[in-house]
């Protein structure tokens, strides 16, 4: 581990420096055979080393050049290959290409404060990706893996849950890290969904979900009011639901239900 390295702020920098969470780590991500493992952010490369031990091929990307040089020299003639780039700029599909793996994983301790713009990038990505585990600020791994009826339950936990089955698998103490961050983190697991009940109107659907926790102390009719309410009290009666209910209360299959019924709303005035 490079104790010698300038942190920098700006990157979100916190090295994980302990042997048995990074064990642990690439334990619940149990990749199997042929996979490419994607990791954002290695860091001094404490990970990497790990997942190239199990990993048929790891692709890392790093935005922090100061880092290449000991990165390279320590991964040389290795099956690690390293972007030197900004993840958030990257056209993962392109990265990727020469690649035949079966198999794509995503495993970092990645940078938490642009945890949900990385986490939206690989969904809009469409990569076919299996399972991501990551490390996140627990706060941020409780409202993820939140359920319905929870303070923590928010439009990026519909959103995920949408594509991932969510789990939240241990917490780990900020005195894990170099240097050491101000809060506890929590390694997340989301797992491709087997079976996805898919919207009819996937862009209607998401907008639907952002606008329904645009202002959470507001109910949903009063976040909703450019929508076609009478369709959607329409779906809360069916569901016996209440009409001044807030958006935090409904589960995934609610929200789909309502965006399903004004596409077909707006199917019908179409014709």
């Amino acid at each position: 581990m490079d104790y010698h390295h300038h942190f920098k702020k700006r990157f979100g920098q916190n090295f994980l420096n302990d042997e048995n969470i990074l064990n642990k780590i690439v334990e619940k991500a149990n990749m199997p055979k042929d996979t490419l493992a994607i990791e954002i952010g290695p860091g001094a490369g404490a990970l990497t080393s790990k997942l190239q031990e199990v990993a048929t091929n790891v692709l890392a990307y790093e935005i922090d050049t100061e880092l290449r040089d000991s990165l390279e020299e320590k991964f040389k003639n290795t099956n690690v290959q390293f972007i030197w780039d900004d993840f958030l700029n990257r056209n993962i599909s392109e990265d990727i290409k020469s690649y035949q793996n079966k198999n794509i994983y995503v495993v970092a301790n990645i940078p938490y404060y642009i945890t949900t713009p990385i986490l939206e990038k690989i969904v809009e990505s469409g990569v076919d990706i299996t399972k991501i585990v990551i490390m996140v600020q627990k706060e941020v791994a409780e409202r993820l893996s939140a359920k319905p009826g929870s303070k923590d339950y928010g439009s990026i936990t519909v959103f995920l849950n949408y594509f991932y089955d969510i789990d939240e698998l241990f917490v780990v103490s900020r005195n894990c890290f170099v240097p050491k961050p101000n809060v506890d983190s929590a390694v997340i697991s989301l797992e491709k969904k087997k079976l996805v009940r898919k919207a009819k109107n996937e862009k209607l659907f998401f907008a639907l979900i952002r606008d329904s926790f645009q202002y959470r102390r507001k109910t949903l009719h009063n976040n909703l009011k450019k929508y076609d309410w009478n369709t959607i009290e329409k779906v809360l009666l069916e569901r016996d639901l209440d009409l001044n209910i807030r958006a935090e209360m409904l589960n995934l299959d609610v929200f789909i239900d309502i965006s399903d019924a004004l596409e077909s709303k707006n199917e019908k005035k179409s014709i």
